[in-house]
């Protein structure tokens, strides 16, 4: 998303794009900082009662419908709740400063103060809250610690302590999570990587407490008193355990690091900085994994099926992770603060506007996650999740917290898969805006049916002493699939077939809107169809396939060699290519098999009652797949263009009164495409949308390739690209988090910004203004024209 200037009108009519007369009444009273009146819904919110925490997604589904950018006089913040505009606040961290991240969202008062200054509490500048450039000179000094090859050697000692806690429960039938394994073990880790001795760990759990409750809660003043308290003397002992570290500064660990790089570089590491950090990290570096950890068994206990699922696929577990992180993470807002007047979302927010971006609320957004509602260990994208903050702030520990998170799953799916949560439990939670974790997590189980007691009397139950050693970083796509069986495969005209999936216990499989695509796994083929279905239907999943007979042999194999009954591995759904359903008239256009996501699409749109219309064109009548089905369900919207009839779609003249208010979609093969872009250079932005079908063009031939750097601005790194390698795999060799889909420029996920070098441009993503633009790439597929490419990362 690209913040418009402020100049820039918001709707046709130049007016704010939500309606908040309707919204809040005509007696709306209090008017936000930009003029707006405010909502009866937006006065309401209050981050403090029990429903927020308790299920903050759920919470603000209202404003992602109705209101996704409002002002909130309990808090004074503009909140941010669509995955777009948090990403997009995320990734411009010039306009939108974090200087306000460790800001007391309490005012303290007189006597709170003077507590604090009792203590000698000076709390300044750490990582999370520095604005540029301090913030990315002081990164790239401190980064080597967090590169996965350092990170990968903690995970023999994760797994011992895990084995080591799980011995002094695992006969127990019940157990307290949280306070018998997933505190003590983060702060035992996090401790070990700072390179902190690991004594008085209940007292910095109280410390750590208070610091969120001074920082992100709204105590009573009474509890002002005890929390400043706390924090002062959590801030003392932050300081002797940093002045005894620089007593003897050659320990081992990354506070240890730090210091060195203090006496190294004063003025990029100053004292001021080593003594906040000091206290922030204490608190940061182990309560998030904590959190997420309990908040992780808490949905996976509560979701029988995704435990079921990764017991019996413990490939699953990284990518259970990831969901788990978007549905239910640890950190679930952050604040940013307008250094400028700015646009989010459509509404102008002054300068000195601070938001409150909440990322628990853009996880669930159905804009850009498919059945969001739903807790899938399947989902391809729920990498994508916003937890971990986006950009150049973004979490630097987030792969020590996966690492933990994955141990400690595949322990207890190795030696407690029948655990189960207790009944009737309440579960809490430390009310504030920012950080949630239940304070208890109580599960049960019979000891009887442990497998390691099994193993003696049912030797096929023996459990396994082999473990899974996961790589650092997000997980694998090869392994995020779900077994489906052949349910049915007829013939879609010549030389197509379609193909009926479904579950082969039965069970639900994903729900999917217009435009989505799933990818089929078998044969050692692995190829993207788009869902042409019935969404109501959610026990089966239609694809059509046409057959390539000089093609890859994918096609080939799903159409010839794939019997009814075979089992095989589906990914997804998945949508990048999803319909707009604001606009007031829509245009479909398809050429060949590109009819599949044209016909969801003519689903949604007469489900939803919007005027549209259909042209389809074809070889042959015998070789137009669904034509049955679009002519049962779509006849009076359907257009057809039959080439061997003589019939062909005259695109100028078909589209010659698009305005501003429609949308036109396709796919099809290149020339279509190509003749839909040249008509669209007249159009407003955004009129058009189009998918192709075939990435031509994009595959990689090192014979012919040359190689470059990519120079990442805001890591200060530099990656070389051989000939062999896409830039997207240089990038995650480096360790650099970059999602990708497709791998053939199809689909758009792997974007990146580019900041300076021309651009090799070979997706079939980009217009071909955006091209020109010289903006963005795909690093699937794109490379530098020349020796060198800036890109923001």
């Amino acid at each position: 998303m690209t913040l418009p200037p402020l100049s820039t009108p918001l709707t046709p009519a130049g007016r704010c794009p939500v309606d908040h007369q309707a919204l809040a009444g005509a007696a709306a009273a209090a008017l936000a900082p930009n003029g707006c009146p405010v909502s009866a819904r937006a006065a309401a919110f209050n981050p403090f009662e029990p429903a927020y925490m308790q299920a903050p997604g759920d919470y603000l589904r209202w404003a992602r419908e109705e209101e996704p950018v409002f002002w909130s006089p309990e808090l004074g913040y503009w909140v941010v709740t669509r995955y777009e505009d948090v990403k997009a606040v995320f990734r411009d961290n010039i306009l939108f400063s974090p200087s306000v991240a460790l800001e007391k969202i309490t005012p303290a008062s007189p006597e709170v103060l003077q507590i604090l200054q009792g203590y000698g509490f000076a709390m300044n500048r750490t990582m999370v809250n520095e604005d540029e450039p301090d913030h990315m000179a002081r990164r790239r000094l401190l980064m080597d610690a967090f590169l996965p090859e350092r990170l990968i050697t903690l995970e023999p000692m994760v797994r011992q302590l895990a084995r080591q806690t799980m011995d002094r429960f695992v006969d127990q039938g019940r157990a307290d999570l949280v306070a018998e394994m997933f505190y003590e073990i983060p702060l035992t880790i996090a401790l070990k990587f700072l390179g902190v001795p690991d004594e008085g760990a209940e007292q910095l759990r109280q410390f750590a407490v208070a610091h969120t409750l001074n920082t992100w809660g709204r105590p009573t003043p009474a509890e002002q008193i005890e929390i400043a308290h706390n924090v002062g003397r959590f801030w003392q002992t932050a300081q002797h355990i940093l002045d005894t570290m620089r007593a003897q500064p050659d320990g081992e660990g990354w506070m240890y690091e730090t210091i060195r790089q203090h006496i190294a570089h004063p003025d990029v590491v100053p004292e001021s900085y080593l003594r906040s950090m000091m206290m922030a990290i204490l608190a940061a570096a182990h309560e998030t994994t904590s959190n997420a950890t309990a908040n992780a068994f808490l949905t996976l206990l509560s979701h029988r099926k995704a435990w079921d699922d990764i017991c019996a696929n413990p490939a699953l577990i990284p990518n259970a992770v990831e969901e788990c992180l978007r549905v239910a993470g640890s950190i679930i807002a952050w604040r940013r603060v307008a250094t400028a007047d700015a646009v989010v979302g459509g509404i102008h927010l002054p300068k000195g506007s601070k938001l409150l971006l909440v990322q628990a609320s853009a996880n669930f957004d159905p804009r850009h996650f498919e059945n969001p509602d739903e807790v899938d260990v399947y989902r391809e994208s729920a990498v994508e999740h916003m937890t971990f903050g986006y950009g150049a702030h973004q979490c630097m520990g987030k792969n020590i917290g996966r690492l933990q998170m994955r141990v400690f799953i595949e322990e207890f799916v190795r030696r407690l898969p029948h655990m189960r949560l207790v009944e009737g439990q309440h579960i809490d939670y430390l009310s504030n805006t920012s950080f949630r974790g239940p304070s208890e997590l109580w599960v049960e189980w019979d000891p009887a049916r442990n497998p390691e007691r099994l193993a003696s009397t049912q030797p096929a139950t023996a459990l396994s002493a082999a473990s899974t050693t996961f790589t650092i970083g997000p997980p694998a796509k090869e392994g995020i699939t779900r077994t489906v069986v052949l349910q049915a495969r007829e013939p879609e005209g010549d030389g197509q077939r379609r193909l009926v999936f479904a579950s082969p216990d039965g069970a639900a499989l994903p729900a999917w809107s217009a435009g989505a695509h799933v990818d089929l796994v078998a044969g050692g083929y692995r190829r993207k169809y788009s869902l042409c279905g019935r969404p109501e239907d959610r026990h089966t999943l239609q694809v059509v396939v046409q057959r390539e007979a000089a093609g890859r042999g994918g096609s080939r194999h799903f159409c010839d060699a794939l019997q009814v009954g075979a089992l095989l591995q589906l990914a997804g759904p998945k949508n990048m290519f999803r319909l707009d359903e604001t606009a007031q008239r829509y245009v479909l256009m398809a050429a060949g098999i590109g009819i599949t996501p044209m016909l969801a699409m003519a689903d949604r749109l007469k489900a939803l009652g919007k005027p549209y219309t259909l042209h389809y064109a074809g070889r042959a009548r015998a070789q137009m797949a669904l034509l049955a089905r679009l002519q049962q369900d779509h006849a009076a919207h359907l257009h057809l263009y039959i080439k061997a009839e003589g019939q062909r779609m005259d695109l100028p003249a078909l589209l010659a009164g698009v305005t501003p208010q429609d949308r036109v979609y396709a796919c099809g093969p290149n020339r279509l495409i190509d003749e839909l872009e040249a008509l669209a250079a007249a159009w407003p932005e955004g009129v058009l949308h189009y998918e192709h079908f075939s990435g031509e063009g994009a595959a990689l031939d090192p014979a012919k390739e040359h190689g470059f750097v990519a120079e990442l601005r805001d890591s200060n790194l530099q990656v070389h690209v051989p000939p062999d390698r896409t830039l997207l795999q240089a990038l995650q060799a480096a360790g650099v988090d970059v999602p990708c889909d497709c791998n053939e420029g199809l689909c758009g996920t792997c974007e990146v910004a580019v900041l300076d070098g021309a651009i090799d441009h070979r997706d079939k993503v980009l217009t071909h203004s955006e091209r020109a633009a010289n903006k963005r790439m795909l690093a699937c597929c794109s490379r530098a024209v020349g020796g060198r490419v800036v890109l923001a990362l």
